[in-house]
This record gives C-alpha cells, structure tokens and sequence, in this order.
C-alpha cells in the first residue's frame, strides 16, 4: 500500500487543504492481487490553521463517512456548519469511499469492463461496508495514527457500526447521524417501516400543499395519455416519476418539490409538460452520477441467512414489499410518491444502469453475504458512541433505530423531531455538539475521603458517560 499527500491547497475562506492518495487492494482478503486508488481529503479550518503547524501536528483526526451507497466526499466552498464545529477540534478527513469520486470509479463502463452479469455482480460485493471500513483502516495506519473519531452520515452511520464492530481499538469515539442500520433481520423489515413513514410524509407534504396532490394527479394522468420523454430519452413513467418522494427526506427539500410542481405544465398549454419540468425530474432520478446508490442500495442490508430470517438473498425487497402498501402502487388513483425504494423499473429505464440490469438481479439474488456487524462485540462496546435519531426519518426508521441503539452498549441516543435524515445539513453545528458532549470524557472522579480509592481508580469515565435518553 502506497500513501500519497499532496501539497497544501487553500480555500477562499482559509481553509487548508491536503489531498491524499493510498492504494490498497480490491479485496483485502488477498491483498496481492488487483488494487485500487483511494483518495481523500484533509481538511484544516482557518482557526486552526493560524495556530501554526506544531499545533496543528498535535490535533486529533476526525473521519467523515458520507451518506450513500455510492455518495463521495463532501467538496464545499465553504465548510458548512457542522465542519467549521468540527475544525475548532479536528483535523477533518474527507474519505472518496471506494467506487466514488476520485478514488478508483465503479461507474457503469467500469462494471461492463468485469465481463458477463456474474463476473459484475462478484466484483460489486467488493464495495460494501466491511470493505470500505478496510479502507479506512489503512489510510489511518498511513497517516501514523493510533486511533480516531468516526462522524457517519446515513450510509456512513452503517459502515461506522461496522467499523466499531471490526476494529473498535482504533476508534476514540463514534458518532453517527440518521444512519443506525438494523443489525439483524431481513431487508423487508426496513421497507416495511419506510414505507409507512413515507405515506405519513406525503400526507404531511399534501396537507401543506392540497394543489402538490391536484398538480401530481393531472401529471400522473398526463403520462397515462402521452409518452414522453426526458432530456436523456429516457421515458418518464409513472413509477420514476413518484421517485420524486426522495425530495421529503428533508426539511428543506420538501419545499423544493412544491416549488417543482407547480412548473410541471407549460404556458402554451394545459397538456403540455414544461422543459424546466421535465430537466428537474431529470436532473432528480438520474443515476448518472451515482449508478452504485441504485445497484448497490439493497446489498447494504445482506447479511448470512441465519441472522436474516433464513433469507440471505435482499430479493428486491422494496418491490415486494410495495405490494403490501397499494397506495404507493403506480396503478393506484392518485399514487403516493416513494423514497429510498429502487425498483427494477428504476434500473431499466435509466440509461447508465439498464446494461447492468443482469448485474442487479444477481446481486439481488446472493444468498451468501459476509456478516456486516458483531453482535457479540457490539454488545460489549466501551468506544464512546453517539448517535442523532431523527424521529420523523423516511429513510432509517425510528424504531428499527432504537432497536439497533439498544443492541449497543454504552451508545447515547439524541432523538429529536425537529430534523429529518438531512439533518447534519441543516442544523449541523448544533448537532454534532449535542453527540461530541455525549461522547467526552467526564472529568476525572476524585473519591472522596471516605471512597476506596481503589475503586475510583477504576472507574470508566467511558461507561460513566455513556446512556440512552
């Protein structure tokens, strides 16, 4: 494995930059065969910056697993809240998880390359959780570290429960926000709990906006009469264009979809789909630029048949699961828009992932996955843990959540209503304050005269601190 570091780069607003390149193999099983490039990038705030580089030398690192599957690194132009909280502490890592940015891609030429649908679906498994974790790994023992904190977001709250199942001695805290991933259990059970949180959400969107439901109508009745078609040529249907429900995965973007539909027709005429409609749309359910959130996105909750119910295989579990909820069916008289749920359709109809369809049927298919979590482990933590649980969540839902919370020893759970799934986002600096004050150490216990002091002495501030509130 081969580290690189790049010169410092600065932004605009001081912030110092340091890109940094590792090879490590594709499988680390077998760590003499095929490698790929891992890139990520360090962040120092202009604070700390200023304090000169003897004490920048001296900070502790913090890991950022973004969101996904397939999301990369944040890249911003000026750091958002919840890194500027962070740089007054950390040295910020910014990991391109493999397949994503510009580590070594998995876009759809990079797939089709592997051979037939088999020899694809084989070389996708390599990009889950416990192979992005190895990832981590190695760039912190090239950076010379003994340990670091973990922030993840969503998907990069999996991969951290992961992470404190795998090698928990190289962590000093974990932090992990709308992203506790059911430890055991079938993928159904996920879909069965978004999907109705996501009727809940649409009922709350609609009540807001009763014109959102008239104008979706009379589009989903528009593409019942019509063709037509986006700006890739793709063909808008009624089940891609109610994947516009993603937009209510958040406080803001919810207002984004009111704003969207009510361009939906063009001036020149009641039936007439507007171009600025149709590009949004576009623009919305795409997987051009992330082809591995739409293959990939059932595969992070395989697990071994026997923690999954007997089941190994996800089986394209959002498609049968929907059957239960006939409200969301694209038949249904006014059909409720969908979240986090990948359908078939959805990979056929788009143009980067139809000639991976075969691929994604295999995957769906594997009945052999690789453990992602350690219960045993899990169960007997002492890695100072927090985790920010959104109660309103339609993509990682509440209860399954807290089930998984409880698996945890010692993780303190914040639930709050007032943020949905992108709440880091939106309220970033106050929440990763919230989970950094659940997660320092408190100080040290002085016995009293009348204490052992042996006792004392063997406190752990870690479990301590720790609690569920």
């Amino acid at each position: 494995m081969h580290h690189t570091p790049s010169p410092a780069r600065t932004l605009l607003d001081g912030t110092r930059l340091v890109e940094h390149r590792l090879q490590v193999p594709l499988d680390h099983a077998d760590p003499g065969a095929e490698q790929l490039q891992l890139f990520a990038r360090e962040f120092v705030s202009a604070e700390a910056a200023e304090r000169g580089p003897e004490q920048v030398s001296r900070m502790p690192w913090l890991l950022y697993l973004q969101g996904g599957p397939g999301g990369k690194g944040v890249r911003p132009a000026r750091l958002p809240s919840w890194m500027q909280e962070a740089g007054r502490r950390f040295r910020i890592l910014m990991l391109d998880q493999r397949g994503t940015g510009l580590s070594t891609p998995l876009t759809r030429h990079h797939v089709l390359r592997r051979g037939r649908p088999a020899e694809q679906a084989a070389h996708l498994r390599h990009f889950r959780a416990d192979s992005i974790v190895r990832d981590a790994e190695a760039f912190r023992r090239h950076l010379g570290l003994r340990s670091w904190s973990v922030l993840g977001q969503s998907f990069g709250g999996f991969c951290t429960l992961t992470y404190l199942s795998a090698f928990p001695e190289s962590l000093d805290r974990a932090l992990i926000t709308g992203g506790l991933a059911p430890l055991t259990g079938h993928a159904d059970q996920v879909y069965r709990a978004t999907y109705t949180k996501m009727a809940a959400r649409n009922r709350e969107h609609f009540s807001r906006f009763p014109e959102d439901r008239e104008r979706l109508d009379e589009v989903v009745d528009h593409l019942r009469r019509h063709e037509v078609r986006l700006p890739d040529g793709s063909p808008l249907t009624v089940p891609r264009l109610q994947m516009l429900g993603m937009l209510l995965g958040g406080n803001t973007r919810a207002d984004l979809l009111h704003f969207l539909l009510e361009e939906a027709f063009d001036a020149a005429g009641p039936d007439v789909l507007s171009d600025t409609f149709l590009s949004a749309v576009h623009q919305q359910i795409s997987f051009a630029a992330a082809p591995m959130y739409a293959l990939m996105h059932e595969s992070i909750y395989g697990q071994p048949a026997d923690l999954t119910e007997g089941r190994g295989a996800t089986g394209w579990a959002a498609e049968r699961i929907l059957e239960e909820h006939p409200e969301f069916s694209p038949a249904a008289e006014s059909p409720l828009l969908t979240g986090e749920m990948i359908l078939r359709h959805h990979v056929a109809l788009d143009p980067v992932l139809a000639p991976l369809a075969d691929a994604a049927d295999r995957l769906a298919a594997v009945e052999d996955w690789a453990p992602l979590y350690d219960t045993d482990r899990l169960a007997r933590n002492t890695v100072p843990a927090a985790a920010a649980v959104y109660r309103d969540d339609v993509y990682v839902a509440r209860e399954l959540s807290l089930e998984t919370a409880a698996q945890v020893a010692g993780l303190s759970v914040w639930e709050t209503a007032e943020h949905h799934h992108d709440g880091l986002h939106d309220d970033g600096a106050r929440i990763l304050r919230e989970l950094l004050h659940r997660t320092d150490a408190p100080p040290p216990l002085v016995p009293s005269p009348e204490e052992d002091e042996d006792s004392a002495a063997t406190a752990d501030g870690r479990g301590v601190h720790a609690r569920i509130d």
